[in-house]
C-alpha cells in the first residue's frame, strides 16, 4: 500500500514525531536523575561503610526502618535496645503500620529510627534532604535536633503540618542514629515518609536541590514573561475575553509551579499546609478550565457550545467549593478534582485536532501545545501513582508555551487588528468604601454625642450635690468624648477630601516635635541602607498654624517618599520664616525626578515612565493628598528636582502671630483642641497635688510601681485616675529626661510612655531604657494616637512590650498593665526563689567533707568538733531560712551565713585559707539575700584554693555618702580577660554569679564589677545606693 503525501498524513507524522521527541526527552531526563545502585536499609540498619561518597551524586535512605506507632520516643530512649520494635518500609505511607488504624488510615503519629553506618574516620559534612514527610516532622541525628518542619504532636490541636523539601546539615561521624518524629492529621490516605530521603555530602545534596530550584524558577520566569506580554496586548488594541482567560491560565500555572515540587512559595511565605494543598488544586483547576474557556472562545465554532459551558460552570462551582469548604471536606472530593483537571486538556486536544484535520491555518502549533500539556499531565500522573523518585520536569510546559507563542505571534502578524477607539470615563472605585466610612462614622458619632450630652446634663443638674472628684471625672469624660468626636470627624473628612469639604482643627503647633516623631516612625526604613535623617530647624523657630494630625500626614508622606527613593545619603528637613509664612523643605539626595514627571506628579493617579516609578510602582495618591491638605491650610506644595541628584519638596504654612517665646520643650497635644484653658490649668493644679501626694505617701510592698510619662497633663490625669488604686502606685512625669531620673530612685514595675513627646520621644526613651533593663526586667507600654503598621513596628523595634492606641479603653489599659506588672513581679519572684532554692541545694562534696572534718575532730579535738557542729548547724539553718526568698534582708543575716561558711572552710583547709575583714559600721544596711556568700564561695573555691599554697580572701564593706561598696578580694589564680568577659554568661556552682548579677541590676540598675589579673587575684564588687537602703528600712518599719 502506498501512503499518499496528504496534509492529514503529514499532520499525523508531525504529531507522531513530536510525541516521540517529548517521550524520548522524558526518558533521558529520568535516566539522568536516577540515583546510583546502593545498599538499602535492613531491619533498621543501613550499612554504608564501604560506600564512597562524592559531591556529584546522592543516595536514598530507602528500606526497612524501625517504626514505633503512636509514640514519640526521644533519642535517649535508644541508648538501650528497644523491646517494642516494629518495621516500616521507607518510602511508603504508614497506614498499614499504625496500631490504631485497622482500616489503613494514615491519621496518627509515630517515631521512625535508622542506624546509619558510615566510613571510618569520616569527617566531611553530610546533607540530608527530606523530600516529603506527611505532614509535620522533627529530625534528630545523634540526639540533636537538626531539622524541623511544622509541629509534630500527639495532640491534633497542637499539630501543624508543613510539606516542602528541607536540607539538614550534619557533621560526619562513623555512625548516625537517626530518629524522626512524624505526625499526620492532614492526609487520611497518606502519612509518614512518603518520598525518599536524599543523603550524601552536603555539596551533592545542595547541588541537586539548587538545580531543581533553578528549573522551577526558569519556568516561573517564562510564565512571568508571557504574563507580561499578555498584559501588553490590551495596550496594543486587543481587548477580548480570551486575553483575560489566557492571563488567568498563565497565572494559575505560575502559582502551580511555585506551590508544587520544591514548593518555593510555601518556603518563602507563611502559607499553611491546608492552603498549600488548596492553592495547588485551585491553580491546576484554574489553569485547566480557563484553558478550555480560552479555546472555546478563541475558536468561533465552539464559542456557543452548551456542553462546554455547562462543564465550565461545574468546574467553577467545584473551585468555589474548594476555596470555601474546610480542608477535610476538600480532601474527600479528590475524584472530582481529577476529572476537573484531566478532561479539559483532552477536550482541547480533540478540538484542535478536528480543526487541524479540517485544514485550519497554523493549527499545528496549537496541536503541539495541546500535546505538550497532555504529555505533562500523563507523566505527572505516572510519577504520582508509581511513586517515581524523579525531580521536577520543566520542558513539556516550556514547549507548550513556545508553540502557543509561535501560533499567537503568527496570528498577530497575519491578522489585521481592528482598533476600536472608545472613550471610557473613569469611575470612582472607592465609592462604596466612602459610603461605608461615612455611614459608619455617623452611626458611631450619634451614640457618642448622646453620651457627651448625658454627661453634660448630669454635670449641670448636680453641680452642688456631687463632690469635687466626681465633678472632675465628669469633666474628664466630656473632654475625652469630644476628642473621640474629633477623630470621627477626621474619618468623615477623608470622604470629603476630593470635594474640598473638609474640616481642619487648626491650632498653634511646634514643628520640631512633629518632625521628630515622624522621624522615629520612619527610622526603620533606614536600617538596611546608609540614609541619615536630619532636622535642621532652630529651637527658636516660631510655631505654625495647622491641624496637627493633617500636618503629621503631610510630613509622613513626603519624608516617606524621600527615604524610599534615596539609596544612600541624607534626607533633611529645614524651615525658614519669610513674612507671615513658614517654608518647610524636605530635601533628599535620591534618584531625582524628570521634568516631564514633575508636571504631573501632583495629579491623582498620575504616574511617570521614569525608571524611578518603574522601580517603586510610581506615584499614586500620596502626593495628590498632600497637595490638597496643604492647599486647605492656605499653603502651596511645590517640587524642585534634578535627575540623579535628588529632590526638594517645599510646602508653606501660616506662622502663629500670637506665639510667645517658646520654652525649652513643649508639645501641644490633641486634647488641647477639645478642652478649655481652664481645664488645662485645673489639670496642672491636679498634677501638683498628685506630686505632693506621691512625695508624702508611703509605698506598700504589695503595690506595683508604675511610672507614667506624657507631656499632656490631661493624659496623665486619665492614667492616674484609671490606675491609682490599692494595686498600683502611679508616679507621673512630663518628659523622658525626668523619667530617666526617676528610674534611679527606686525599682519600677512598669513604664507607660506617650510616643509624641518633646526633646525625647517615646521611642527614644524606650531605646535608652533597654540599654539598662531587658524586656522582662522592666516592661514598657507605649501610648499613641496613631495605629499605622509603621508606628506599631517602630515601637516594638525600639523595645516596647506592648502598644495601646488612643483614645485608651479603660478595660484594655488595665488588662495590659496588669499583665505586664504581673510579668515583672513574676520574673523578680523567680530570681529570688531560684537563688534561695539553689543555695538550699547543698553540694554533696561540701556536705561530705564537712562531715568528715567533724568525724576527724571527734578523735583529735572534741571541743573544736562541738564548735564546728554549731557553725555547721547555723550554716544549714541560714541556707534553708525563708528570708532568702525576700527582696532584701539585713546585712547581719548575710554576714551570719558568711561567718558560718568561712568557719567551716577554715577548719577544713587550715592555714591555706586566710580571711581578712574590713567592715564599716553599717547597722541599717539592707542587701539582697545570698549576694555576698556566693561571691566569697567563688573566691575560695576558684581563687585561693586553686593554688597549692592557698591564699587570702578579704571582705570589705565601706560606706560612702550616697552608697555602700561591698568588695570580695582574693590573691588567687586570677582569670584571663576573655574569661572575665564571659563569666557572667554562665553559672559557676552555688547560686551562680549570673543570678546575683541579674538581681542586683533589677534592684539598683548596676550589677557585679569584676577585675582580675592572672596569678595575682580577682576583685568582685557591687554597690548598694543609700536611697535604696532607706526605702527598704521604711518598708520594714
Amino acid at each position: 500500500m502506498i501512503l499518499k503525501n496528504t496534509p492529514k498524513f503529514r499532520l499525523f507524522i508531525y504529531s507522531f514525531l513530536f510525541i516521540s521527541f517529548l517521550s524520548g526527552l522524558h526518558l533521558v531526563w529520568n535516566a539522568s536523575f536516577q540515583p546510583p545502585l546502593h545498599p538499602v536499609a535492613k531491619q533498621g540498619v543501613l550499612d554504608l561503610r564501604s560506600w564512597h561518597f562524592t559531591d556529584e551524586e546522592t543516595i536514598r535512605l530507602n528500606g526497612r526502618w524501625e517504626f514505633y506507632p503512636n509514640e514519640f520516643l526521644s533519642p535517649d530512649y535508644f541508648n538501650s535496645t528497644p523491646t517494642n520494635k516494629s518495621w516500616a518500609t521507607v518510602p511508603a505511607a504508614w497506614g498499614d503500620y499504625l496500631n490504631n488504624a485497622s482500616d489503613g488510615t494514615g491519621i496518627g503519629f509515630g517515631t521512625y529510627r535508622l542506624r546509619l553506618l558510615l566510613p571510618d574516620n569520616d569527617t566531611q559534612q553530610y546533607g540530608m534532604e527530606m523530600m516529603v514527610v506527611s505532614s509535620g516532622y522533627e529530625l534528630f541525628v545523634n540526639g540533636r535536633s537538626v531539622s524541623k518542619l511544622g509541629q509534630p504532636s500527639a495532640n491534633p490541636q497542637e499539630h501543624e503540618g508543613k510539606m516542602y523539601p528541607l536540607i539538614a546539615s550534619i557533621a560526619g561521624t562513623n555512625e548516625m542514629n537517626i530518629v524522626l518524629h512524624v505526625s499526620n492529621y492532614d492526609f487520611p490516605n497518606g502519612g509518614g515518609i512518603t518520598k525518599p530521603i536524599k543523603f550524601g555530602t552536603l555539596a551533592a545534596v545542595q547541588r541537586e536541590d539548587y538545580l531543581l530550584i533553578a528549573m522551577q524558577l526558569m519556568v516561573a520566569i517564562i510564565y512571568i514573561l508571557h504574563l507580561i506580554y499578555v498584559g501588553l496586548l490590551p495596550l496594543l488594541g486587543v481587548r477580548k475575553k480570551e486575553i483575560v482567560y489566557l492571563a488567568i491560565v498563565i497565572f494559575c500555572m505560575l502559582l502551580g509551579t511555585l506551590v508544587d515540587d520544591n514548593k518555593l512559595l510555601v518556603a518563602w511565605l507563611p502559607i499553611s499546609l491546608h492552603w498549600n494543598i488548596k492553592l495547588l488544586r485551585l491553580s491546576l483547576i484554574g489553569a485547566s478550565t480557563m484553558l478550555l474557556a480560552f479555546s472555546a472562545n478563541f475558536f468561533p465554532i465552539y464559542r456557543k457550545d452548551r456542553a462546554i459551558r455547562v462543564y465550565l460552570l461545574l468546574c467553577a462551582l467545584y473551585a468555589i467549593v474548594t476555596l470555601l469548604l474546610p480542608y477535610e471536606q476538600v480532601i474527600s472530593l479528590s475524584p472530582l478534582r481529577i476529572m476537573a483537571i484531566s478532561l479539559p486538556p483532552l477536550i482541547i486536544l480533540i478540538m484542535i485536532l478536528r480543526l487541524a484535520l479540517k485544514g485550519e491555518d497554523n493549527m499545528v502549533f496549537l496541536l503541539f501545545a495541546a500535546i505538550s500539556v497532555v504529555s505533562s499531565i500523563i507523566w505527572a500522573t505516572l510519577k504520582l501513582r508509581a511513586d517515581w523518585d524523579l525531580p521536577y520536569y520543566p520542558f513539556d510546559l516550556i514547549f507548550a508555551f513556545i508553540c502557543f507563542a509561535s501560533f499567537w505571534f503568527k496570528q498577530f502578524l497575519q491578522t489585521r487588528i481592528n482598533l476600536e477607539q472608545l472613550a471610557f470615563k473613569l469611575q470612582k472605585a472607592d465609592k462604596a468604601k466612602d459610603e461605608f466610612l461615612a455611614n459608619t462614622s455617623h452611626e458611631l458619632r450619634n451614640p457618642l454625642h448622646g453620651m457627651i450630652n448625658m454627661a453634660q446634663t448630669v454635670l449641670a443638674n448636680t453641680t452642688h450635690s456631687i463632690n469635687e472628684a466626681s465633678k472632675n471625672n465628669l469633666m474628664l469624660l466630656i473632654t475625652v468624648g469630644r476628642r473621640m468626636s474629633l477623630l470621627l470627624n477626621d474619618l468623615l473628612d477623608v470622604t470629603r477630601l476630593k470635594d474640598r469639604d473638609i474640616h481642619l482643627n487648626k491650632e498653634s503647633v511646634r514643628l520640631q516635635n512633629i518632625i521628630s516623631g515622624v522621624f522615629d516612625m520612619l527610622r526603620y526604613l533606614t536600617e538596611d541602607k546608609p540614609v541619615q535623617l536630619e532636622m535642621n530647624i532652630p529651637r527658636s523657630f516660631p510655631n505654625i498654624i495647622a491641624d496637627e494630625n493633617r500636618l503629621i500626614q503631610i510630613l509622613f508622606n513626603l519624608i516617606h517618599n524621600a527615604v524610599k527613593f534615596t539609596n544612600e545619603g541624607i534626607v533633611s528637613v529645614h524651615a525658614e520664616a519669610i513674612g507671615d509664612k513658614a517654608y518647610i523643605h524636605i530635601q533628599d539626595s535620591g534618584v531625582g525626578i524628570d521634568a516631564d514627571v514633575q508636571r504631573t506628579i501632583f495629579y491623582a493617579y498620575e504616574q511617570g515612565d521614569s525608571s524611578m516609578t518603574a522601580m517603586s510602582g510610581g506615584f499614586g495618591l500620596g502626593l495628590s493628598i498632600c497637595r490638597q491638605l496643604v492647599e486647605l491650610h492656605g499653603g502651596k506644595l511645590t517640587v524642585q528636582s534634578v535627575p540623579g541628584k535628588g529632590s526638594t519638596f517645599t510646602f508653606t504654612m501660616l506662622l502663629d502671630p500670637h506665639a510667645a517665646a517658646e520654652p525649652e520643650f513643649m508639645l501641644p497635644s490633641e486634647a488641647e483642641a477639645a478642652v478649655s484653658a481652664e481645664s488645662v490649668i485645673a489639670a496642672h493644679s491636679q498634677l501638683l497635688r498628685l506630686d505632693q501626694r506621691e512625695a508624702a505617701s508611703d509605698t506598700e510592698q504589695n503595690k506595683a510601681f508604675v511610672l507614667a510619662v506624657d507631656d499632656d497633663p490631661v493624659n496623665l490625669k486619665i492614667l492616674f485616675n484609671l490606675l491609682d488604686s490599692e494595686f498600683y502606685e502611679v508616679t507621673t512625669v512630663t518628659s523622658g529626661k525626668k523619667a530617666l531620673k526617676q528610674l534611679e530612685t527606686k525599682e519600677w514595675d512598669l513604664v507607660i510612655a506617650d510616643v509624641m513627646m518633646p526633646q525625647m520621644s517615646g521611642y527614644e526613651l524606650t531605646q535608652t531604657i533597654r540599654k539598662r533593663f531587658s524586656i522582662s526586667e522592666l516592661p514598657i507600654l507605649l501610648l499613641t494616637a496613631r495605629s499605622r503598621p509603621e508606628d506599631v513596628n517602630a515601637g516594638f523595634m525600639a523595645g516596647a512590650n506592648d502598644y495601646v492606641t488612643k483614645p485608651v479603653d479603660a478595660m484594655e489599659l488595665k488588662s495590659r498593665v496588669q499583665a505586664l506588672t504581673d510579668l515583672k513581679q513574676t520574673v523578680n519572684e523567680r530570681l529570688r526563689i531560684e537563688a534561695a532554692w539553689l543555695q538550699a541545694q547543698i553540694q554533696p562534696h561540701f556536705l561530705f567533707n564537712t562531715l568528715n572534718s567533724i568525724a576527724s575532730l571527734s578523735v583529735i579535738d572534741q571541743s573544736r568538733m562541738v564548735q564546728l557542729l554549731e557553725e555547721f548547724g547555723k550554716y544549714l539553718r541560714a541556707s534553708f531560712d525563708m528570708k532568702n526568698s525576700e527582696r532584701v534582708v539585713p546585712l547581719q543575716h548575710e554576714l551570719d551565713l558568711l561567718h558560718s561558711y568561712l568557719f567551716i572552710e577554715k577548719e577544713r583547709f587550715g592555714n591555706r585559707l586566710q580571711i581578712e575583714w574590713e567592715l564599716d559600721d553599717l547597722p541599717r544596711l539592707r542587701i539582697p539575700p545570698l549576694s555576698i556568700q556566693p561571691l566569697v564561695e567563688n573566691a575560695v573555691r576558684h581563687g585561693v584554693l586553686a593554688r597549692s599554697s592557698g591564699g587570702t580572701v578579704r571582705i570589705r564593706l565601706k560606706g560612702y555618702d550616697d552608697y555602700t561598696e561591698i568588695a570580695i578580694i582574693d590573691n588567687g589564680v586570677g582569670m584571663e580577660e576573655e574569661q572575665v568577659r564571659s563569666v557572667l554568661e554562665q553559672n559557676h556552682g552555688g547560686i551562680g554569679l549570673r543570678n546575683t548579677d541579674r538581681r542586683l541590676k533589677q534592684l539598683y540598675g548596676k550589677g557585679l564589677r569584676i577585675e582580675s589579673t592572672v596569678k595575682q587575684g580577682t576583685v568582685v564588687s557591687f554597690s548598694v545606693p543609700k536611697s535604696s537602703t532607706d526605702e527598704a528600712n521604711l518598708n520594714e518599719i
